[in-house]
């Protein structure tokens, strides 16, 4: 059976996004074996979620890994702890309801044009998403960067204490260098 790889986008951003881009030529070049699945995942979070149990599904019987950054880390988190995948959550996003709050209205995805509206019905869909922090049984590797202007990367720390953790100093949301992770995370997800 192949092994699947799938990676998770945030908060108004697309399968387009410089990390999947960057993961997807890596795989191409070097791991051709495993399938790169990267769903444009809807911008409410029940639909997102959806979305991502969906992507599981299609993903078969081998081997799954995820890779999750910003909010996809928090869904990728979510799979870890609720299906036992393994997972490297990038710059994650921890409690998104608390985050989004403050942007409630009009939303635009710069990378797919949609409009829409963050309304609070969709803070209450995170928050039932919202899991404990992981405990020590999850596979989880943190990959985070202290110069996140979007994030506080204390949160990240503290929520992901038991998980294995990598903390560049300087950087921002985007994870400068991410490439650089690249044959590590195949074998962290083991793939």
């Amino acid at each position: 059976m192949a092994a699947t790889l799938i990676y998770l986008h945030g908060f108004n951003s697309s399968p387009h996004s410089r990390k999947a881009c960057q993961l997807g030529d890596y795989l191409a070049a070097e791991r051709p074996d495993i399938r790169y699945r990267v769903p444009q995942l809807p911008s409410t979070p029940a639909a997102a979620w959806a979305r991502v149990e969906q992507s599981l599904a299609e993903a078969g019987s081998g081997p799954i890994g995820l890779v999750g950054s910003s909010l996809g880390g928090f869904f990728a988190t979510g799979v870890a702890l609720r299906h036992g995948v393994p997972a490297v959550v990038v710059n994650p996003a921890v409690r998104p309801q608390a985050l989004l709050a403050g942007l409630l209205g009009a939303q635009h995805n710069p990378y797919t044009g949609e409009h829409y509206r963050l309304e609070p019905r969709h803070l209450s869909e995170l928050q039932a998403l919202d899991d404990a922090p992981p405990d020590a049984s999850a596979r989880l590797w943190l990959l985070q960067q202290s110069g996140d202007e979007v994030l506080d990367y204390r949160q990240a720390l503290a929520h992901y204490r038991f998980a294995r953790v990598s903390l560049e100093l300087g950087g921002n949301h985007a994870f400068n260098g991410f490439e650089r992770y690249c044959a590590q995370i195949v074998r962290f997800l083991e793939l």
